[in-house]
C-alpha cells in the first residue's frame, strides 16, 4: 500500500526535524490550538515542550495536497537532545474512526532509505527538513488523521503530533465551503 510510504515520510520528517521553541512553557500551552494553514489540513504538536523535538512549523505545497500530484513537505524544528539510532516513531492513520494504517518506523533507518539531509545521529539544534512524495491519485476522498508518537532509542517520549488532511471533493469548485 503506497499510504505505507506516505506515514514513514510523516514520521521520518516529525521525528528527525524539528524547531526552537519561539515562547515560554506557559505561552505555549495558551496557544495550544491546532495550527491551520489550509481548509484542508490541520496539524497540532500534541507533545510536552521538553521532549527532545519540537516542531515549529509544517508547510505544504500544493496547499491543500492533491491526490496524484507530488507533495512538498517542509518542517521547521528544534531538537533539544541528541538523537541516535534505535530511535522510532508509532504512526496511526484513520479513515474516520476506521484505522487504515497502524506501524512502527525506525526514524533513523527511513531518513537513510529517503537520502534525508538529517541522518542520525541528530545533534541538538534547529532543523529544516523538506522532502517531496508523489500522493497516489487513489486516495480516496475523505478526511485522514494522522497521528505520530515519536520515541527515543531508551524509550522516552520524543515527540508527538497530529495532522488532518481531507481529500474531500469540494461540491462547488472554486467556493469555499467552511
Amino acid at each position: 500500500m503506497r499510504w505505507t510510504s506516505i506515514a514513514a515520510l510523516l514520521s521520518l520528517l516529525a521525528s528527525s526535524a524539528v524547531a526552537t521553541p519561539l515562547f515560554t512553557p506557559e505561552e505555549q500551552v495558551a496557544l495550544a490550538g491546532p495550527v491551520r494553514t489550509a481548509d484542508k489540513w490541520s496539524w497540532k504538536d500534541c507533545g510536552d515542550p521538553n521532549w527532545p523535538v519540537q516542531i515549529e512549523s509544517i508547510e505544504v505545497s500544493p496547499d491543500p495536497p492533491q491526490p496524484g500530484k507530488n507533495l512538498t513537505v517542509k518542517v521547521k524544528a528544534q531538537v533539544l537532545e541528541r538523537i541516535e539510532d534505535g530511535a522510532y516513531a508509532d504512526v496511526e492513520v484513520k479513515l474516520g474512526l476506521i484505522k487504515i494504517l497502524e506501524k512502527s518506523f525506525d526514524v533513523c533507518e527511513e531518513a537513510r532509505n529517503a537520502n534525508a539531509t538529517v541522518q542520525c545521529p541528530v545533534e541538538v539544534g534547529p532543523y529544516i527538513i523538506e522532502q517531496t512524495v508523489e500522493l497516489p491519485k487513489e486516495i480516496p476522498r475523505a478526511k485522514f488523521k494522522v497521528n505520530v508518537n515519536g520515541y527515543t532509542e531508551e524509550d522516552e517520549d520524543m515527540l508527538c503530533l497530529n495532522l488532518e488532511i481531507d481529500f474531500m471533493k469540494n461540491p462547488f469548485p472554486g467556493r469555499k465551503l467552511w
